[in-house]
């Protein structure tokens, strides 16, 4: 099996690192952040994204954004003595920032997957996230394998660079959807007198079930805990770049702005928060 290598060792990329060297991986690590701590136990560590390029033949991103990608893919590309060949793009950026990532990749022979993830902290630490994987044909079949022990429920969207972040984007732009609409309807059900868990139960056996019905409200809004593990200022980065590509493709965007504005206000009004206190925000009118 190849070496292969872990850029970046956050909350979904961490528990991704941990679940391939589980699966008997030799997965080489870095992370700008500090590496030992974040590491898997017992994975060699890395002192820069250029050792990572120099040890590893398909290399793993997770990373903050689009720049981030672009500043490490870069450094790999003008590595010297560089062993890597694939890198795999699990950072959630915009759909030019995909492209540019394999420009520079493809300039230098190295073949680029844009995967972004779904599935928050729970799924990555249980393997089951949905990895959006736009890659050639070939490309994908040679990468499946490692992808797996991370994501359970990774699915082959497309072809060409850019199109698993126009996945990743339109998927967070309908969850972010059902929480700001699932947030008002409960909140006008619960000042007429309704139980939050009586108003959840009959939707979800009613037509109006949704992610946020279903798992957010009853599993962390309605104990208190707001804790699913998903920042708002990224929820609030991916609606922006959901919203800047509609208005650049020209594609339909008569819900892009409202729903930006919505959580930009969240980020603003509590910009260290869970993305499930939305509920909060929407109740109380901020």
């Amino acid at each position: 099996m190849p070496t292969l290598g872990f850029i970046g060792l956050g909350n979904m990329g961490g528990p991704m690192a941990h679940n391939l060297a589980a699966a008997g991986h030799e997965v080489v690590c870095f992370d700008a952040a500090g590496t030992e701590a974040l590491a898997p136990p017992g994975a060699p560590t890395a002192g820069s994204a250029t050792e990572v390029a120099q040890k590893a033949r398909i290399v793993f991103l997770c990373l903050p954004d689009g720049p981030v990608v672009l500043q490490v893919v870069r450094e790999m590309a003008d590595c010297p003595d560089r062993a890597v060949e694939i890198v795999v793009d699990s950072t959630t950026a915009g759909m030019p920032d995909a492209r540019a990532a394999y420009d520079v990749l493809a300039e230098a022979g190295i073949r680029y997957a844009d995967a972004p993830v779904s599935g928050g902290t729970k799924g990555s630490k249980a393997g089951t996230l949905a990895m959006m994987v736009a890659a050639p044909d070939d490309l994908y079949a040679e990468i499946e394998p490692y992808i797996r022990p991370m994501a359970a429920n990774a699915r082959h969207v497309g072809t060409e660079p850019g199109q698993g972040m126009a996945m990743k984007l339109l998927n967070n732009f309908l969850s972010a959807t059902a929480m700001a609409a699932t947030s008002e309807a409960v909140a006008f059900g619960v000042s007429q007198g309704l139980d939050m868990m009586t108003i959840l139960e009959t939707v979800n056996v009613s037509t109006g079930r949704n992610t946020a019905t279903e798992d957010k409200f009853p599993n962390r809004i309605a104990t208190g805990a707001f804790d699913a593990g998903f920042a708002t200022k990224l929820m609030a980065k991916d609606l922006r770049l959901y919203e800047a590509s509609v208005t650049a493709t020209g594609s339909p965007r008569r819900l892009a702005g409202q729903l930006r504005e919505i959580w930009d206000g969240l980020e603003a009004a509590r910009p260290d928060s869970d993305f499930t206190e939305i509920y909060q925000h929407v109740r109380d009118g901020q």
